[in-house]
């Protein structure tokens, strides 16, 4: 088993920060704001998630509400 010193220890602890702070910097310098057009199909894929999972969760229900009424049988 490889001992290692307590000054080799504390740069492994410092050194993760600092790599993880460059690499930030790094995705934020290759990040740039989206233009109209891609805004707006951003925004559409947006609007069609929430529409279809609010159907999904309206016809669940829907199809819920009286097979739960057969079972309790309207308590």
């Amino acid at each position: 088993m490889d001992k290692k010193t307590g000054a080799q220890n504390a740069n492994i602890v410092v050194d993760a920060p600092k790599q993880l702070a460059k690499d930030a910097e790094w995705l934020l310098r290759r990040c740039t704001k989206p233009n109209q057009r891609e805004y707006l199909k951003i925004v559409q894929a947006v609007v069609m998630g929430f529409l279809v999972m609010g159907f999904v969760g309206y016809f669940t229900k829907l199809i819920h509400i009286p097979i739960n009424n057969i079972i309790v049988g309207g308590a």
